[in-house]
């Protein structure tokens, strides 16, 4: 019986997004019916780089040039950033299978699902962008958010704190924002996608926080000052608002995660 981990490192590497979402689908399916075994694999590769197609070329985040989003060329560039921001979140779920091979099967069930479902967005949110007239790698795109994965990859606690709970959680927090902005140009379509994202990345950064405080009690740490030394150690820049207090709640963060966040919060001039 073949292993999830050396399935999930396959599909992890496969460059072509169209096989890469094939090699899912049958990873699923594969799971679903019990035809994969959680037989470790002998050495667990650092992956310095993805697979992932040959376009979108990688720039720096501040080379990334600015569009008006009024214009076609600027509302595009907008969803093909939402579109390479679900294509890395795939990378992210199955990087999160292979990477940790000690956790229970529980574990594994929970990121398949988040992959299947990040897989599913990358799907719709690149059907949108064909429709105004483009495709995936035809605008410029940064690494940002895989760079750190590969910085977390020693240490499940620490990945579950900075990638599910702090990358990803930004997306809680900047997609209202995106949302009435493409209400306001009249595309529909991509408000809908949206709503259907932000519905279920509060779940994604809800496996994210269940792991993380797992990994916590085993470890007899406390939650709370945890987190917080990791967001110190291992995030670049500043944390700063405004934050979804709802969604981050609807996620997990306790009472003492959302009181702290709310310190950071620029101050209304």
């Amino acid at each position: 019986m073949p292993s999830l981990f050396s399935k999930s490192y396959d599909c992890l590497m496969e460059a072509c997004c169209d096989t890469k979402l094939q090699q899912l689908d049958h990873l699923q399916q594969a799971w679903a019916c019990q035809q994969l075994d959680l037989t470790a694999t002998e050495t667990i590769e650092k992956v310095a780089d993805a697979g992932r197609p040959a376009k979108p070329e990688w720039v720096s985040p501040k080379s990334l040039p600015r569009r008006r989003l009024g214009s076609k060329e600027g509302h595009a560039a907008l969803i093909h950033s939402i579109l390479h921001i679900e294509f890395n979140a795939i990378n992210l779920a199955l990087d999160a299978l292979y990477r940790f091979q000690d956790m229970p099967e529980a574990y594994y069930h929970d990121w398949l699902n988040v992959a299947a479902e990040e897989a599913y967005h990358f799907q719709i949110v690149r059907e949108h962008l064909f429709h105004l007239g483009y495709e995936y790698g035809d605008f410029p795109a940064h690494n940002g958010l895989w760079i750190s994965t590969v910085e977390t990859d020693h240490d499940p606690l620490v990945r579950m704190a900075l990638v599910p709970r702090t990358l990803e959680a930004r997306g809680l927090d900047v997609t209202p924002a995106m949302i009435q902005k493409l209400r306001a140009i009249g595309d529909k379509r991509g408000v809908e996608i949206l709503k259907i994202l932000l519905h279920d990345e509060i779940g994604h950064v809800a496996v994210g926080t269940r792991w993380f405080r797992y990994l916590c009690e085993a470890r007899q740490l406390n939650p709370f000052d945890t987190f917080t030394e990791v967001i110190k150690s291992y995030f670049y820049g500043n944390l700063r608002g405004p934050f979804n207090f709802e969604a981050r709640q609807q996620a997990g963060f306790s009472e003492d995660e959302i009181a702290w966040l709310k310190t950071l919060e620029a101050p209304v001039s």
